[in-house]
């Protein structure tokens, strides 16, 4: 019960990462390459609070933890920028569920062949989650037309990369305490800012574009330390999924702050997520 309430919190701050992620990529229109810029710059404004989950959570730091940090670190990083290839071919009612599902797959089936067997309600609520985010993430059609083989390719491939992240970061083991996430932004963040170079990215984001940057690095990395615990606490294969329901506190959001109006499937995918979290909790 507590890995799912870790795993569904997760969720609901990942959620409110990247609408405001979000938010900063659309206020920074000015900027060149601003996806690179606002992905480098909430990493670095993240490392406050890597230290303060140091202190909260401590672990041994040892080789493995590193690795396993590491190698996620990089692959999320890999995960946002396909992502936001993939968004920018206008294609976003395709993009985002197909990254989200295929993020939600990953572990889910990694878990299951590392060994792990859940009960069979925790496993109906882990592929409910997959059907609800399938379905809350789904908008209009715009962009529909963008559609086409390399769009899809895009979507698969961040989303695999975000499901290996998930993947890899549980590995770590619980005595790493919060290493891991040190260990995956000392990594992300000089891949990051190599990546910057060749867009002509800057990091001299200003006002409210900065301002909810460094709202949107400070939250992703409270959504990996909660996700971490719950790993910690759970099996991966259940865990993975909730917290992958983040699209939707970010189709809420969008709800409530830009008086957006949701289509019936989606409200039948919150529903389904509400399903699922209970059906997981058994």
């Amino acid at each position: 019960m507590i890995s799912i309430l870790l795993a569904g919190t997760s969720a609901l701050v990942w959620g409110t990462a990247d609408f405001c992620g979000g938010k900063a990529v659309q206020g920074a229109a000015s900027v060149r390459g601003r996806s690179y810029s606002v992905t480098v710059v909430s990493q670095l404004c993240a490392i406050p609070m890597i230290a303060a989950f140091l202190l909260l959570v401590p672990g041994r730091l040892g080789v493995s933890a590193l690795g396993w940090g590491m190698t996620a670190g990089i692959a999320g990083l890999f995960g946002i920028v396909l992502l936001y290839q993939g968004l920018a071919s206008g294609a976003m009612a395709v993009v985002a569920p197909v990254t989200a599902v295929t993020s939600a797959l990953v572990p889910l089936i990694g878990g299951l062949l590392l060994g792990e067997r859940p009960a069979a309600a925790s496993l109906i609520g882990a592929i409910c989650a997959i059907g609800a985010i399938a379905l809350v993430s789904l908008g209009p059609a715009e962009g529909a037309s963008a559609t086409g083989p390399r769009v899809i390719g895009l979507a698969l491939a961040s989303g695999a990369m975000f499901g290996i992240f998930f993947l890899l970061l549980a590995q770590a083991g619980e005595s790493a305490g919060m290493w891991p996430l040190a260990a995956a932004r000392l990594a992300s963040i000089p891949v990051g800012l190599l990546l910057l170079r060749p867009v002509g990215g800057t990091l001299l984001l200003r006002g409210r574009v900065l301002a909810l940057t460094a709202v949107a690095g400070t939250l992703d990395i409270a959504a990996n330390g909660l996700y971490l615990l719950a790993a910690h606490q759970g099996q991966l294969s259940v865990v993975a999924p909730i917290a992958s329901l983040y699209p939707a506190s970010t189709v809420l959001l969008a709800l409530a702050v830009n008086k957006e109006r949701l289509r019936r499937i989606q409200f039948a995918g919150l529903g389904l997520a509400a399903t699922a979290l209970v059906l997981a909790s058994l």
